[in-house]
């Protein structure tokens, strides 16, 4: 039994190893690549829209509607990043159900590198909404001395990141594997189909905190704008 796709090697010289977790992660976006240029190819705005558009759009709908939930004022300006991390999460719970195919995600490599990217994209985000130096001035709010803390909270929510992802898919496929060598069909089927929840759970949750960490490094504030309503003084007519 392997506790990790990392174990499963297809071909190694020296110490470069080509192991199920880079197979699948690139079959898993080359699927995605395919499967986006299939659905987007013959996009419409008419009334009569493909059952694949209509898809698309309630899917890219609901992520916008997430992001502007999280308090992101221009949810479109983060739709790429944010929701390739849910869809790519998503799908490789989804695929579980495929004969031979491990989650990318059952490895720490695989959930590591997506914490880093939430790790890069938050300062870049920061950094383009508040230019460098107003970014880096959050970090010293209040006063300097939480500058440290501030430093080590990014560090350990990356970490965090990483090791929530990986138990959880981990340990969903584990429990399945378990169960098919020691009791009959039907139950591992039903907890095959709680782990697909179980996984589609833990997309909506990586992506939601990826928002989040976004969130609070753009810092969005509105300015004030003049209130449209007229004062007293200004409606009072001349003397």
């Amino acid at each position: 039994m392997r506790l990790s796709p990392d174990d499963w090697i297809f071909w190694q010289s020296g110490f470069i190893k080509l192991n199920a977790t880079i197979v699948f992660t690139w079959l898993l976006m080359l699927a995605l690549v395919l499967g986006s240029a299939l659905v987007t190819r013959r996009l419409g705005s008419g009334r009569r829209l493909s059952r694949w558009q209509c898809l698309l759009e309630i899917v890219v709908m609901a992520i916008v509607g997430q992001i502007r939930d999280v308090g992101l004022r221009q949810p479109e300006k983060y739709l790429g990043f944010i929701g390739t991390l849910f869809l790519f999460v998503a799908a490789s719970s989804l695929c579980t159900v495929l004969p031979g195919f491990e989650p990318p995600t059952g490895s720490l490599s695989t959930t590591l590198a997506l914490a880093l990217c939430v790790f890069i994209a938050v300062p870049l985000f920061g950094i383009g909404d508040q230019g460098l130096a107003g970014y880096l001035r959050t970090y010293i709010e209040p006063t300097v001395v939480m500058l440290p803390f501030n430093l080590i909270g990014e560090l350990s929510r990356t970490l965090a990141l990483a090791v929530r992802l990986f138990g959880n898919m981990m340990s969903g496929a584990l429990i399945i594997a378990i169960l098919l060598t020691i009791t009959p069909f039907i139950f591992p089927i039903a907890m095959t189909l709680l782990g697909l929840l179980t996984g589609m759970v833990q997309a909506y949750i990586f992506s939601i905190l990826a928002a989040v960490y976004i969130a609070a490094a753009v810092q969005t504030r509105r300015r004030a704008e003049p209130d449209p309503t007229p004062s007293a003084a200004d409606a009072a007519p001349a003397a």
